[in-house]
C-alpha cells in the first residue's frame, strides 16, 4: 500500500457531437492489462459502485481517471487505473461494448439477473415507451448538431479567409520555444486521448477544472471560430512528441476532430480552447493569455455574413440542447424505475466477486 493517497481526475465519458456519439474507450481498452465489462440495464446504481472503487485505488496511492454520463454529469461510467492498467466500464448503457478476451484481458460481470422479475414485468410498458421517447430525442438531437456543426464550417470558412496565417506560424514557434525551449527526452512520448467536454441536458458541460488543476501552468487560447485554436494545439502537441514527451489530447463536441485541450504531465503545462463553449479567463499567476483574435483583421461584410451565421448556428444549438433535455428526462425516469426494481440482497452478493477480484489484482 502507498503511504499517500492517489487523485481522480474527471473527464466525459461519451460526447454527443456533429458527427454522432463519440468515445475513447477502445483506445483504453488497447491499452489496458484487464477491462472488466459490466453488463446491465439501463441504471444509475453502478455509478456509486464505481465511485466506490475509484476511491478504493486512490486511498492505495493510485490515481484515477473517472469517466462522467454526458447526461448525468455526477453519474459515472467507468473508471481506469493507469498505474495497474485497469478499466472497469458499464458496458451495456450509453454505449454497447462486448469482451473480445474472455478468458484473458477481459472479464464479465452481468447484472441482468440482479432484478425482481415480477417488477419489471409491471413496468417493463411503462419503461419501453420511456426508452423509446429517448431513443427519438436523441437522434433529433443528434440531428440537429450535425446542422450546427455544418453552419459552424460556414463560420471558420469567413474567418480563415482574414486571418493573418503568417504570423499564426511565427506564434506557434514562439510557443514551442517557451514551453519545450531545449528539451530532448530518450524515449518515445506516450500518446492518450480524452473527451473533455459534451452537449449535456440542456446546456454544455466540460471538466477543464479537474483536467488542469494540477498544472503549474495553463494556457488559455482565446480566438475566433475558424483561427487555428485546434491546428495551434496540434503543432504543439506534435512537436512534444518529436521530442518523445508524453502528451494527453483533449477532445470536445461540437466537432470530434478538433482539438480542445493538449496536456504535458512531465512538464506540467497545458494549453486550452478557452472560448465557447467552454469560456474560462485567467484566475491567478499560473494562467497565461494566448490571444490569437488580434490576428483576424476587421471586416465588416464579413461580420455582417458572420452575425447571420451565428444566428442560425445558436438556433440549431438550441434544438440541440432542448431535444438533449427532453431526452435525458425520460432516460432518467427509466432508470430509477428500472432501479426500483433492484434484488439489493442478490445485487451486493454479485458485488463481493467483483470485489474480491479487484482486490486481488491491486494484491490485497
Amino acid at each position: 500500500m502507498v503511504g499517500i493517497y492517489g487523485h481522480i481526475t474527471e473527464y466525459m465519458g461519451t460526447a454527443y457531437t456533429g458527427k454522432g456519439i463519440m468515445h475513447k474507450y477502445e483506445e483504453l481498452m488497447e491499452e489496458s492489462r484487464k477491462t472488466i465489462f459490466l453488463k446491465c440495464l439501463p441504471t444509475h446504481s453502478l455509478s456509486q459502485v464505481l465511485n466506490d472503487l475509484a476511491v478504493y485505488f486512490v486511498k492505495r496511492g493510485h490515481p484515477v481517471d473517472r469517466f462522467m454520463n454526458p447526461g448525468h454529469v455526477d453519474k459515472t461510467d467507468a473508471i481506469y487505473v493507469n498505474e495497474l492498467k485497469l478499466f472497469i466500464l458499464q458496458a451495456s448503457h450509453p454505449i454497447s461494448f462486448e469482451p473480445m478476451d474472455l478468458g484473458g484481458r477481459h472479464k464479465v460481470f452481468c447484472f441482468y439477473d440482479v432484478y425482481h422479475q415480477e417488477h419489471l414485468y409491471q413496468q417493463h410498458e411503462e419503461v419501453g415507451d420511456l426508452l423509446k421517447q429517448a431513443k427519438y430525442s436523441f437522434r433529433k438531437s443528434l440531428s440537429a448538431l450535425e446542422s450546427a456543426k455544418e453552419i459552424h464550417d460556414e463560420w471558420e470558412v469567413v474567418n480563415i479567409q482574414r486571418m493573418d496565417w503568417e504570423r499564426h506560424t511565427a506564434l506557434i514557434e514562439k510557443l514551442k520555444e517557451e514551453i519545450f525551449g531545449t528539451i530532448e527526452l530518450a524515449k518515445t512520448a506516450n500518446i492518450s486521448h480524452r473527451i473533455i467536454g459534451s452537449l449535456s441536458a440542456g446546456s454544455a458541460h466540460d471538466f477543464i477544472p479537474s483536467i488542469t488543476k494540477r498544472m503549474r501552468k495553463r494556457m488559455l487560447i482565446k480566438g475566433l471560430p475558424g483561427t487555428g485554436k485546434s491546428t495551434m494545439m496540434r503543432a504543439i502537441g506534435e512537436e512534444a512528441e518529436r521530442r518523445g514527451i508524453d502528451v494527453l489530447y483533449g477532445w470536445c463536441g461540437l466537432d470530434p476532430s478538433s482539438i480542445d485541450l493538449v496536456l504535458f504531465p512531465e512538464l506540467s503545462i497545458c494549453l486550452f480552447d478557452s472560448t465557447q463553449p467552454h469560456v474560462y479567463d485567467p484566475e491567478g499567476p499560473r494562467d497565461e493569455l494566448v490571444d490569437i483574435v488580434p490576428l483576424c483583421a476587421e471586416d465588416q461584410r464579413a461580420e455582417e455574413k458572420i452575425k447571420e451565421i451565428a444566428h442560425r448556428y445558436r438556433e440549431a444549438i438550441a434544438d440541440a440542447s432542448g431535444y438533449m433535455q427532453t431526452a435525458m428526462k425520460a432516460q432518467n425516469t427509466a432508470r430509477l424505475q428500472m432501479d426500483r426494481s433492484l434484488n439489493v440482497e442478490v445485487f451486493e452478493k454479485k458485488l463481493q466477486s467483483l470485489y474480491a477480484l479487484i482486490k486481488s489484482m491491486d494484491g490485497n
